[in-house]
C-alpha cells in the first residue's frame, strides 16, 4: 500500500512542477518556478512531519519528492554561474536556503 501511495503522490507531484514552472516562464527567464515549488514542497514537508505514515508516503516522499527538484536547482545555479550573473546565483542560493528552511519550519509549528 505505502508503494501506491508513493506512486500516486508522484504522478502528481511531478505534472504540477511542470505545470509551475512552465507557467512562471512565460513571465521571466529566471528560475523563479524552481524556487516556487522548492519553497511550497519545503512547506509541504513540514506539515506532514507529525502526520501519519500513509498521508507522509502520499504527500512527503511521493507528491513533494516529485515536485520539488534538487537537480534543476543545481543546473539553475551553474548556468548562471556559467553566465557570470554571479549575483544572480548567490540571490537563488540563499533566498533557496533562507525561505526553504522558514517554509518547513512554518509547516511544523502549524502542525504542532
Amino acid at each position: 500500500m505505502n508503494t501506491l501511495l508513493i506512486i500516486i503522490g508522484a504522478a502528481i507531484g511531478a505534472p504540477a512542477r511542470y505545470a509551475i514552472d512552465q507557467y512562471l516562464r512565460r513571465f521571466t527567464t529566471k528560475p523563479y518556478g524552481t524556487f516556487a515549488v522548492n519553497i511550497l514542497g519545503s512547506f509541504l514537508i513540514g506539515l506532514t512531519f507529525k502526520s501519519t505514515e500513509s498521508w507522509r508516503d502520499l504527500l512527503a516522499i511521493g507528491f513533494a519528492g516529485a515536485f520539488t527538484t534538487w537537480s534543476t536547482f543545481m543546473l539553475d545555479l551553474y548556468l548562471a554561474y556559467e553566465l557570470r550573473r554571479y549575483k544572480d546565483a548567490l540571490i537563488n542560493v540563499s533566498a533557496s536556503l533562507v525561505f526553504g528552511l522558514l517554509a518547513a519550519w512554518a509547516g511544523v509549528q502549524i502542525v504542532s
